[in-house]
């Protein structure tokens, strides 16, 4: 690949290298003397000078990491009140100023890992606001996790049906979930109805589509404000997203 993308390099220059030849010489065909002359000095060059090789992909990995932060922030503009203010999820502390988005998998472990840290920044910081994004990619226990959880939502227990799913070190089955939801204190038989419904398949294909537009492939994803995190960030790392934000943010 780096073979690839360094011959990629010495074909672009040498294309750059020949725009200073005059236009009669250009009007004759691509491989003639002149040409041919021009790429071997180029060539040449390159070879006495490999530094310059690193030093053109330096600045091309500097490029596109800022070209790709500045789709990202357009794509938060664009999508924000499905990803900060979505009636379809779960808030805690609605009215607060600063968004923390997650991203997460009822069956992923890292989301698991994150969880206590998640609870920690709440406990803490009352000006967040935690907006939970069910985003089952793990099989299809997941799906039916995240259909059970928004389901719950509807009977007002979300987030302690949340929390006893995201608590649990066991393999997650679909028999489990409907005993954590019994022993929290759920209708399972109206969970069960209303986890079928329309209203929370089209949550979850919301938030894959809502995934697709900010290039989230993993979980837990974070979100905050205008920056994004993949995996179980640390709580320092979460804190210092949360103070980017909060002087930064002006799109929550």
């Amino acid at each position: 690949m780096a073979f690839a993308f360094l011959r990629r390099i010495c074909f672009l220059i040498s294309v750059a290298a020949a725009i200073a030849v005059p236009a009669t010489a250009m009007a004759q065909q691509s491989r003639d003397p002149e040409t041919i002359r021009i790429e071997q000095i180029v060539r040449n060059y390159l070879l006495a000078n490999p530094e310059l090789l690193v030093e053109v992909m330096q600045k091309l990995e500097q490029r596109q990491k800022a070209q790709k932060k500045q789709d990202l922030i357009g794509a938060i503009k664009s999508n924000r009140k499905a990803l900060f203010a979505s009636t379809d999820d779960y808030i805690v502390n609605p009215m607060g100023r600063i968004p923390v988005v997650e991203f997460f998998d009822y069956q992923c472990g890292y989301c698991k890992k994150f969880h206590p840290t998640l609870a920690q920044l709440l406990k803490a910081d009352k000006s967040v606001r935690v907006v939970f994004k069910e985003f089952p990619i793990l099989g299809d226990v997941s799906v039916i996790a995240s259909r059970a959880a928004l389901a719950a939502k509807i009977q007002g227990k979300y987030l302690v049906f949340h929390n006893a799913l995201m608590s649990l070190r066991r393999r997650l089955t679909e028999s489990l979930i409907f005993q954590v939801a019994k022993d929290v204190g759920l209708d399972v038989a109206r969970l069960k109805k209303d986890m079928d419904s329309r209203e929370v398949l089209a949550v979850i294909q919301l938030n894959r589509a809502l995934a697709t537009e900010l290039g989230i492939r993993g979980t837990p994803s974070i979100v905050v404000g205008q920056q994004m995190a993949p995996g179980a960030v640390s709580y320092e790392q979460l804190l210092a997203l949360v103070e980017h934000a909060r002087d930064n943010c002006t799109v929550c």
